[in-house]
C-alpha cells in the first residue's frame, strides 16, 4: 500500500456540520439548570447503547438475554463435565445389567454415578480441572462485565424514559430514525456533546460506527488478509469472528492498540515520521497476540465444538436440511456494508436479497450429482418405507436394534439427496436474478456483468453466500488457523496499516477521530468511473473501489432525508437525482430504449418471476410513475399514478404490505391523505387517523405500519439509484479493455529503491476505463507530490488533479507486466528501506 509524505490532519474546511465561526464552540450552561446528561464524555459507548437498547427491545429484553447467556455458559461446561464423568455408559448401553429388586426394568437414574465417585473421577483429572478453572475466571469476568452493563444500560432506560419521552413498552415500535430525531432535537436543551451546538445524523453515525467504518475501507482496499489462495481449493476466503475479534483488539481497544480511546488515534500514528518503528512494535504486538491465541487454542477449540454440538444437533436432527441453506458470509457483510450503515439497516437491505439470492445459487445444479441424488434418495426412500410400514404394522419393531437409528439416518439421507435435485419448474435465468441481487446488495465487481452464467461468478458469489454448514465450519477451525494468519500473514501487513491509519484518519470537530472515507466526500474519495469524474480529486490510492464512496452518500442521504450534506456532496446528489428523473422522463417520449435507467430495469422480466422481478421497479419516486412495466417486459409510456405500481422489487422483501410509497426522500413527507397508500393503511389498521401517526401512542400498529413504508419507500429509492449507477458504471467502461482480477496480491515489500520506483512510474498501467498515457501516469507520480484530503498537488504548480485507476472487482487492484510500482517516496530520511509496499498484479 502506498504512503504519502503527510500528517495527520484536522477537518474543518470539507465539514459543514458546525456553523461557520463555532467549530471549537463550548457551551456554557448554568450549574443549577444542568441536566443529568449534560456533556456526556464518552459519546460513543453512549450512543452504542442508544442504539443498542433499542435493537434489543427495551431493558427487560437485554437483561433477560444477558441473563440467560451466563447461565448457557455455565450449562454448558457443568453439562459436559458431567457426561463426560458422571455417566455410566455400560448401563446406557445395556452392556452391564443392573440387578433390581423391585422391578427388572432398567431407569435413566441407574446410569448415573454415585456422586463420591463422580466428584473422585472429576477430582484425579487434571485436564478437567484445567477446564473448570479456565471456565470459572471467564465466567467471573462476564458476571462482572453483566452486573456494569446493568448499571449503564440502566441510565440509558433512564435516558429514553426521561429525555426522549419514550417507555420500554413502546420502544419496539419506534424505528431508530425517530430515536435519533429525538436524540438530535434535545441536544439543544441538553448538551450532550459540548463541542457542537447542534448534532447531526452523521455525527451520531460516525460515533456508532468508529470502528466498523475502518474495517469496511480495510476490506475494501484489500488490506485485511483475509482471501488465500490454496493448492486445491483455489481462492478462498477465511473470515471469522474469531479472527475479526483479534483484528478489533490489535487495531482499536485492546492493550497497545492504535487508538488511545475510542474516539481518539495515539498522537504517534498521526505522524509520519516514525512509521517504521511503528510498523515493528505492532508487527511484535501481533506476534505476542498470536502466539497467545495459539496457546489458548486448545480451550477455544474445545468450546467451539461444544457450543456448535448444544446449538445445532437439534435443529440438524428437525430440519437436516438447515445445514444446505445459505448465509451471507461476515466477509460479505462488510464488502457489501456503506460507509455509516448500521446493523439493522444491512441485515433488511441483505434479507431482501435472500431469495433472490438462493435462486440463483439454485440455478447452478450438476446434472450428474442430479441423477445421482434421485437414485440415492430413491433406494434410501424404498427402505425407510418398509421400516415404517413394519413399525406401523408392530410397534416393537422400533425395540430392534438400530432400527430408530435407521430411520432418522434415512430420512437425513433422503433430505440432503433432495436439496441436490432442483426444482422441475425452475427456469435457468442467471442474468435476471443477478441484478435483482444487485438491486439489494448495491456492490458487484465488474467482470460478473453477462457472465452470471458461468461457474466461476457462481463460486466467487458463493464466498459472499455461503453455506450454513460451511459457515459452522470455518467457525470450528478459527482457534486453529487464525494464529496462522495473525503471525504469518498479518504482521506482513504491519506497515500498510500503519500507513492506512494516518493518511486516512482526519478529526472532525465535536466526533473526533474518524475515518476520512466515512466523510462519503467525493472529492476526497471518489472514483471517476463512478459518476464522479471532474468532482473528485482523489489519487489511486485515495479512491475507495467499486463506487464504495457514491454508493454509501446516496444511500446515507435516502436513509436520512433530513441530513444536510457538504457542498460538493450536495451537488453530486443532486445531479444523479436530476439524472434519474431526466431519463425516466424520457420514457414518456418513446425514447426509453437506449438509457440507463431503461437498460438496468428491463432485464429484471424473466418468465419464472414475471412480476416479482418486476413489481414496478420504476415506480418510486413521482417522477418515474410514469415509467409502466407490461405484461410482457416492455416498458409502455404510459402516465398513470403511483398507486398503480407496488414497491421496487417488494416480492423479495420480507415485509410485504399493500401500502405504497412516499414522495421524494428529500422532502421526507407521506402521501396525501387521499393517496391509495394511506387508504390502505387504514384498511390493514382498521382506524381513520392518517399514517402520519408514528409515535403519537393513539396507535402503536399505526406507528410501525407508516414506519414500513418509509422503510420500504428508502429501499426501493435505493434499490433504483444503484441500478442506475451500476448501468452507468458499465456503459462508461463499455468498449474498454476489461482487466478483471478477483483481489489484491499480498504483498509486503517494502524496501526498494527510489530508482525503481520512478522506473515503475514510466510503465504505470492504463486505466481500464480511464485510460492515461505512460507520460501523464509518470508525471502523476512525482516524488515530491503530496496528500491533502486526497488530492495530489504539484510542488511547482500548486495545481490540483486527479488520477485514474482501473476497476477491480471485490476491492482489488491490478496492474500490467507484473510490473511492480510505488507511489510517493517518503522524503523522511532518504533510506529505501522506508518505501511503502509494491502492488503487483495477480495473475
Amino acid at each position: 500500500m502506498a504512503h504519502f509524505d503527510t500528517e495527520y490532519q484536522r477537518l474543518e474546511a470539507s465539514y459543514s456540520d458546525s456553523p461557520p465561526g463555532e467549530e471549537n464552540l463550548l457551551v456554557h450552561v448554568p450549574e443549577g439548570s444542568k441536566s443529568p446528561w449534560h456533556h456526556i464524555e464518552n459519546l460513543d459507548l453512549f450512543f452504542q447503547r442508544v442504539y443498542n437498547l433499542h435493537q434489543k427491545n427495551g431493558f427487560t429484553c437485554m437483561l433477560l438475554g444477558e441473563i440467560f447467556e451466563l447461565v448457557q455458559l455455565v450449562f454448558v461446561v457443568a453439562f459436559t463435565v458431567f457426561l463426560a464423568n458422571c455417566v455410566d455408559y455400560d448401563i446406557l448401553f445395556a452392556n452391564k445389567f443392573v440387578n433390581h429388586t423391585d422391578s427388572s426394568k432398567v431407569t435413566l437414574p441407574d446410569a448415573f454415578l454415585p456422586v463420591d465417585v463422580c466428584s473422585a473421577r472429576i477430582r484425579d483429572n487434571v485436564f478437567v480441572i484445567f477446564i473448570l478453572i479456565i471456565s470459572g475466571v471467564f465466567w467471573l469476568h462476564r458476571l462482572v462485565k453483566f452486573i456494569y452493563n446493568i448499571c449503564c444500560y440502566w441510565e440509558i432506560r433512564s435516558f429514553y424514559i426521561n429525555a426522549l419521552k419514550m417507555s420500554m413498552t413502546d420502544l419496539p415500535y419506534f424505528t431508530w430514525q425517530e430515536v435519533q430525531a429525538r436524540i438530535i432535537e434535545i441536544q439543544k436543551e441538553h448538551q450532550i456533546c459540548i463541542h457542537k451546538k447542534e448534532l447531526t445524523e452523521l455525527d451520531i453515525y460516525h460515533r456508532i460506527l468508529r470502528f466498523k467504518n475502518y474495517m469496511v475501507a480495510m476490506v475494501n482496499k484489500s488490506l485485511l488478509p483475509v482471501r488465500f489462495r490454496l493448492p486445491l481449493l483455489g481462492d478462498t476466503v477465511f473470515y471469522t469472528r474469531g479472527l475479526k475479534y483479534n483484528f478489533e483488539l490489535i487495531f482499536f481497544w485492546g492493550p497497545g492498540s492504535l487508538f488511545e480511546n475510542e474516539w481518539s488515534l495515539k498522537p504517534e500514528y498521526k505522524r509520519g515520521g516514525n512509521r517504521l518503528e511503528l510498523a515493528d512494535r505492532l508487527s511484535s504486538r501481533i506476534l505476542w497476540i498470536g502466539i497467545a491465541n495459539l496457546l489458548l487454542c486448545p480451550v477455544i477449540l474445545i468450546w467451539q465444538i461444544l457450543y456448535a454440538f448444544f446449538s445445532y444437533t437439534e435443529v440438524i436432527k428437525r430440519e437436516p436440511g438447515s445445514l444446505g441453506a445459505r448465509c451471507w458470509s461476515l466477509y460479505g457483510r462488510f464488502y457489501l456494508r456503506h460507509f455509516n450503515e448500521l446493523d439493522h439497516e444491512l441485515m433488511s437491505r441483505l434479507s431482501k436479497g435472500y431469495k433472490a439470492s438462493s435462486k440463483y445459487m439454485n440455478c447452478f445444479m450438476s446434472p450428474l450429482l442430479t441423477v445421482v441424488a434421485k437414485n440415492v434418495a430413491f433406494f434410501a426412500g424404498s427402505i425407510l418405507a418398509v421400516l415404517i410400514a413394519l413399525t406401523i404394522y408392530d410397534e416393537d419393531v422400533l425395540a430392534v436394534e438400530h432400527v430408530l437409528s435407521s430411520i432418522t439416518l434415512l430420512g437425513i439421507c433422503i433430505t440432503v439427496c433432495r436439496s441436490f435435485i432442483p426444482d422441475k419448474h425452475m427456469v435457468f435465468c442467471p442474468e435476471q436474478l443477478l441484478k435483482v441481487i444487485l438491486a439489494h446488495i448495491h456492490y458487484m465487481p465488474d467482470h460478473w456483468q453477462g457472465n452470471a452464467h458461468r461457474y466461476e461468478t457462481r463460486d466467487e458469489f458463493a464466498q459472499l453466500f455461503q453455506y450454513k454448514a460451511v459457515f459452522i465450519l470455518e467457525e470450528l477451525l478459527s482457534p486453529v488457523i487464525t494464529p496462522f494468519i495473525l503471525i504469518f500473514c498479518l504482521r506482513r501487513k504491519s506497515l500498510e496499516i500503519i500507513d492506512f491509519f494516518r493518511n486516512f484518519t482526519v478529526d472532525v470537530v465535536g466526533v473526533g477521530d474518524t475515518c476520512s472515507f466515512a466523510q462519503m466526500d467525493v472529492r476526497q474519495h471518489g472514483h471517476p468511473a463512478w459518476m464522479s469524474a471532474g468532482k473528485t480529486e482523489a489519487s489511486i490510492y485515495q479512491q475507495a473501489e467499486d463506487g464504495k464512496t457514491e454508493l454509501s452518500l446516496m444511500h446515507f442521504a435516502i436513509t436520512n432525508p433530513h441530513w444536510q450534506p457538504p457542498r460538493e456532496s450536495t451537488h453530486f446528489i443532486s445531479l444523479l437525482k436530476e439524472k434519474v428523473h431526466r431519463e425516466a422522463a424520457a420514457g414518456q417520449q418513446g425514447i426509453i430504449a437506449e438509457n440507463p435507467a431503461f437498460t438496468s430495469t428491463h432485464s429484471l422480466q424473466s418468465d419464472s418471476e414475471p412480476r416479482s422481478l418486476i413489481a414496478n421497479l420504476l415506480m418510486g419516486p413521482p417522477s418515474l410513475a410514469s415509467l409502466h412495466l407490461g405484461r410482457e417486459g416492455s416498458i409502455n409510456p404510459v402516465s398513470i399514478g403511483v398507486s398503480e405500481g407496488a414497491s421496487a422489487l417488494r416480492s423479495l422483501s420480507p415485509v410485504s404490505t399493500s401500502q405504497h410509497l412516499r414522495g421524494s426522500y428529500p422532502s421526507a413527507r407521506l402521501p396525501r391523505p387521499d393517496h391509495p397508500a394511506v387508504v390502505a393503511g387504514r384498511a390493514m389498521t382498521g382506524s381513520g387517523t392518517d399514517a402520519r401517526t408514528i409515535s403519537s401512542g393513539s396507535s402503536a400498529w399505526e406507528g410501525q405500519l407508516s414506519s414500513m413504508v418509509l422503510s420500504e419507500y428508502a429501499s426501493t429509492e435505493m434499490s433504483i439509484h444503484a441500478l442506475y449507477m451500476h448501468e452507468m458504471h458499465n456503459q462508461q467502461s463499455r468498449g474498454e479493455v476489461s482487466r478483471h482480477t478477483w483481489h489484491r496480491q499480498e504483498s509486503d515489500e517494502s524496501s526498494e529503491s527510489v530508482n525503481e520506483d520512478m522506473e515503475a512510474a514510466r510503465t504505470f498501467p492504463r486505466s481500464s476505463t480511464f485510460p492515461t498515457t505512460s507520460h501523464q501516469a509518470g508525471a502523476a507520480q512525482q516524488s515530491g507530490s503530496q496528500r491533502h484530503y486526497g488530492r495530489t498537488s504539484d510542488p511547482v504548480s500548486g495545481s490540483f488533479r486527479a488520477q485514474r485507476t482501473p476497476r477491480m472487482p471485490m476491492g482489488g487492484w491490478s496492474e500490467e507486466n507484473q510490473m511492480s510500482r510505488h507511489h510517493d517516496p517518503v522524503p523522511e530520511e532518504g533510506s529505501e528501506d522506508e518505501l511503502p509496499p509494491h502492488i503487483h498484479k495477480v495473475t
